[in-house]
């Protein structure tokens, strides 16, 4: 009896600590910007990135089954003010559109009206996962030799998505992964003109 009640509580401790040690598991692998670097490229300043950025299952059948996903970038950079709240220099964001044409069998990723045809999901996360020479504004918007501060995050655009899902993006976690905000900071130097 002793060792009924014991074997008992030992497998129902067991499933206690398996989904906890899954939990651990998953929280490796939440969207994390891994990289950032702004750039001043042919009189714009651009921001490079690179993004960890999986996703769950439910995220991934809902694509197979051909449910657009949105996917947006937002980036924000400020210069401080020593008199008053920090200055906001650049508020832009970029969406990225990822759907699957069941008719054709083709993936295709695209911001703004432009898209292309990739070979699968993982391809088309691509785009998402290595932002490269996204434009946030024009160099001579900053000072040269000042330092700004910036911050970046990557989600799942929920406000896109059909109403039937942004309901359930409401009441599950799964349906709103984002990174949380990444900070950094630069400053633009122009070469000196020579007298």
């Amino acid at each position: 009896m002793i060792s009924r009640l014991l074997s008992a509580t030992l497998l129902a401790l067991a499933f206690l600590v398996l989904p906890l040690a899954a939990g651990g598991v998953a929280l490796a692998a939440d969207p994390q910007v891994e990289r950032i670097d702004p750039a001043v490229r042919d009189g714009h300043l651009e921001i490079d990135a690179d993004v960890r950025f999986d996703l769950n299952d439910q995220l991934r059948d809902a694509a197979q089954r051909g449910l657009p996903l949105y996917f947006t970038a937002d980036v924000m950079v400020t210069r401080s003010r020593w008199w008053w709240f920090d200055r906001t220099e650049v508020d832009t964001s970029i969406t990225w559109r990822i759907i699957y044409n069941a008719l054709t069998r083709q993936w295709r990723v695209g911001a703004d009206e432009l898209s292309l045809p990739v070979g699968s999901l993982d391809e088309a996360m691509d785009a998402v996962r290595h932002i490269r020479g996204w434009r946030v504004g024009k160099a001579e918007d900053f000072e040269s030799d000042v330092r700004y501060t910036g911050r970046l995050r990557v989600r799942l655009d929920t406000s896109l998505l059909a109403r039937p899902f942004q309901v359930n993006a409401l009441n599950s976690s799964s349906w709103s992964p984002a990174t949380p905000w990444t900070t950094f900071t630069f400053a633009v130097t122009r070469p000196q003109e020579a007298q």
